[in-house]
């Protein structure tokens, strides 16, 4: 069925090796609450499918930028959203794919990082093995992950043991790794823009046969999210378990012998794993499995850059280019986009602790709430005009390469350095500062759009929520659909509507029992 690729796909590109290993890494390093991440996709997703995609499939949009363009009218915010999410691609998607799986083949097989990094753009890989027999089972997970201190440790500190709350989904808001408010309200804005306004991901919506097929792949997507503690992030605990002096090393001497990066060595937890536990020959496909997913990740990314800068950028630069030039330019693109994030990945090493997950959410919360706030508010507010969306993007943009600037010249202290960072380093944690930059950009576009002429009532229509046209599409004399994107349409027969609604309310329960569970 149609929806089966594309609720995989859904999965698959926000599953891709670099999430994969930070997943592990970060589970590793933190216990399960980052489970959080992956859990909040849900609420995102059926979002997606029936909000967002309903507008985005009336509209005849092709790019998220598109949108926001005939949303607005002008050309300017079109131009800035396409060139974030090319930034956006290469410090946090390209750059994170290629280094965790030059990682994994570092760890696998001992080359060297770049050689590595070379290597794995024409090769790729997914998925986990669980390792539970190793430890005795599920139940003694906890007790023996509390226990799991490495060896040599940095005196007078604590930085070496487990945190107390590793299974707990929930965390103190001040003192918590990851506090319950900013996993609650700042992970929603940020899983917001990632699910319901990423070119990456609303493409593959964008392509479902209609709008049931659209939701189906949603839902599927969703079930699958819930898969990632069991998979992924217990495995990665398991692995400091097995193997504390390399995944839970805490002296930079020792981390920096044991996995080349002084902050720390959770990353490895993964690749360590499947090195350490599983035969040669399984060895071999689990490499030959991960390089395919690496693969399936870039190439998606890869086609969404080059669409964004050719549709959206070069084609207004020469309005007269013909395809044959904007299919060379696409090629050019992914070369340097290519060429960047490799030489990005040197920073990203040494950023956020050395803890890939936590880098990818943290540089996410630095600029993508901006483009949360205008999404939502060009989708539910048709007072929403392009003077107060273009000036409320801008001041997000600048709060946020602010903070982000700030994370990069001060990084997290090592093991037994005081914090000495700025307040706003060491005091808002980035999920908070993510709900605080999305409120401010929001106030910002409402007083820039109450200050400016509302948007004409004829340029709203099929552009909001409240302006969508509901009416099934015209057929011509041949049968064939008049409606946007080559037939697809915002109807849906009976039956599936409801198959669709039951598995969301269903979805739904067993998201609120896990959270409740893990709490």
């Amino acid at each position: 069925m149609a929806w089966w690729p594309i609720g995989a796909s859904l999965f698959a590109s926000s599953e891709g090796s670099g999430l994969f290993i930070g997943l592990a890494g970060t589970g590793a390093a933190g216990g399960i609450a980052v489970t959080g991440f992956e859990w909040n996709a849900t609420y995102a997703l059926l979002a997606l499918a029936w909000v967002f995609v309903p507008v985005y499939i009336s509209s005849g949009i092709v790019t998220m930028p598109e949108y926001l363009q005939r949303r607005f009218g002008g050309e300017r915010i079109r131009m800035y959203l396409s060139g974030l999410s090319l930034l956006l691609s290469i410090f946090t998607k390209i750059s994170t794919d290629l280094y965790s799986g030059a990682l994994f083949v570092q760890v696998c097989l001992g080359w060297d990082l770049y050689l590595s990094t070379v290597l794995m753009l024409l090769v790729t890989g997914l998925y986990t093995i669980a390792a539970f027999n190793e430890i005795g089972g599920y139940p003694n997970l906890e007790e023996a992950y509390l226990k799991a201190v490495p060896s040599k440790i940095v005196p007078n500190t604590t930085c070496h043991l487990p945190r107390a709350d590793a299974m707990h989904l929930f965390r103190d808001p001040v003192s918590g790794d990851l506090p319950w408010t900013g996993m609650t309200f700042g992970l929603s804005i940020m899983a917001t823009w990632y699910w319901c306004t990423d070119q990456v991901i609303v493409q593959r919506s964008l392509s479902a046969k209609s709008l049931s097929h659209a939701k189906a792949g949603s839902i599927l997507a969703s079930y699958l999210k819930m898969l990632p503690l069991f998979v992924i992030i217990m495995p990665g605990m398991i692995s400091r378990i097995l193997y504390p002096d390399a995944v839970a090393c805490v002296d930079p001497e020792e981390c920096a012998r044991v996995c080349g990066a002084a902050v720390g060595c959770s990353n490895i937890a993964y690749p360590k794993l499947v090195v350490e536990l599983m035969p040669s020959g399984l060895r071999g496909l689990m490499i030959a499995v991960m390089m395919a997913a690496l693969m399936s990740s870039l190439t998606s990314i890869f086609n969404s850059s080059s669409t964004l800068f050719t549709m959206d950028i070069w084609r207004k630069l020469r309005a007269g280019a013909g395809e044959r030039e904007l299919l060379l330019v696409g090629r050019v693109v992914t070369v340097v986009l290519v060429a960047l994030s490799v030489v990005w990945i040197p920073i990203l090493q040494s950023s956020s602790g050395g803890q890939l997950y936590v880098y990818i959410q943290a540089v996410t919360s630095y600029l993508a709430p901006p483009v949360t706030a205008v999404f939502i508010l060009a989708v539910f507010w048709p007072r929403a005009n392009e003077q107060g969306a273009f000036w409320g993007l801008m001041a997000g943009l600048a709060l946020g390469l602010a903070r982000m600037g700030l994370e990069l010249t001060h990084p997290t202290p090592r093991c037994g350095v005081p914090d000495r960072r700025p307040w706003l380093l060491a005091d808002i944690h980035y999920l908070h500062f993510a709900v605080l930059l999305c409120a401010a950009t929001g106030a910002i576009v409402v007083g820039g759009s109450l200050l400016g002429p509302p948007p004409a009532p004829a340029r709203l229509k099929d552009l909001t929520w409240w302006t969508l046209s509901r009416e099934p599409p015209q057929l011509s004399v041949d049968g064939t659909s008049q409606g946007p994107l080559d037939g697809e349409d915002t109807t849906e027969p009976p039956f599936w509507a409801r198959v669709c609604g039951i598995n969301a309310l269903v979805l739904m329960c067993v998201n609120i029992f896990c959270y409740a569970y893990f709490a």
